[in-house]
């Protein structure tokens, strides 16, 4: 069956070349005008993936994007000619899966579209966005990093690294695949940017727990080893 996407974009021109590509590429594809329109259409339809611009009249995508992730943790991309950090971080702190400016190539959407959806079924599809260890919580739908009972600071990226590796214990990753899996066509540079990310979140963790750890398997890459498990 057809993956579906809905698109929530005020733009005609836009929405339907996104159509265009999407239909292309074997997509179901439902279009609509605004945040009003979006949400109704995501309850019709139940989509697999979100398109989401920002700036519409009626609702506008952050209105949109809350109404969704009240009851749904379907991938979201938002789709905006706004381009400050502030605006990207606020969008990834509301739940959006990745942020993308106008004007955009649409090999590089389509690109986009491909990592977070594949990201999303590597977490097994569901909807459970909260993973509970020993002194530790890692709350995606609140983007919230909880060590001993505390919430502790973490830039989005830190927060999707240690979920993504955490959402699959003693699972060895290397710097190429969470590079693809995490950062997908956001990033363009080399593996080093995982070791810094893991650096800094073991600065987080450390000596928080006996039962867990993030490993480095040397020449590969990095686990979350659950201590006892297979």
């Amino acid at each position: 069956m057809a993956k579906k996407v809905l698109i929530i974009e005020d733009d005609d021109n836009i929405a339907e070349l996104l159509r265009l590509y999407l239909e292309k590429d074997g997509f179901d594809v439902t279009i609509a005008e605004n945040g009003a329109v979006g949400v109704a259409e995501f309850e019709r339809v139940e989509p697999d993936l979100i398109l989401l611009d920002i700036l519409m009249p009626v609702m506008d995508g952050w209105g949109a994007c809350r109404e969704i992730r009240a009851v749904s943790n379907v991938p979201i991309i938002m789709l905006t000619a706004k381009g400050e950090t502030l605006d990207k971080v606020t969008g990834l702190e509301m739940g959006a899966d990745d942020y993308i400016v106008k004007p955009f190539e649409v090999g590089e959407l389509m690109a986009r579209i491909h990592a977070v959806m594949r990201r999303f079924e590597v977490a097994g599809g569901s909807d459970e966005k909260r993973l509970t260890f020993d002194n530790l919580v890692i709350d995606m739908d609140s983007f919230e990093l909880l060590v001993n009972d505390k919430r502790v600071e973490a830039p989005p990226k830190e927060m999707e690294l240690l979920f993504h590796l955490a959402s699959s214990p003693n699972r060895v990753f290397t710097r190429n695949q969470l590079l693809d899996e995490v950062w997908g066509f956001d990033y363009f540079g080399d593996s080093r940017t995982v070791d810094v990310h893991v650096k800094r979140l073991r600065e987080k963790l450390e000596n928080v727990s006996e039962q867990w750890s993030l490993k480095t398997v040397w020449g590969v890459g990095y686990k979350f080893e659950l201590y006892g498990e297979k």
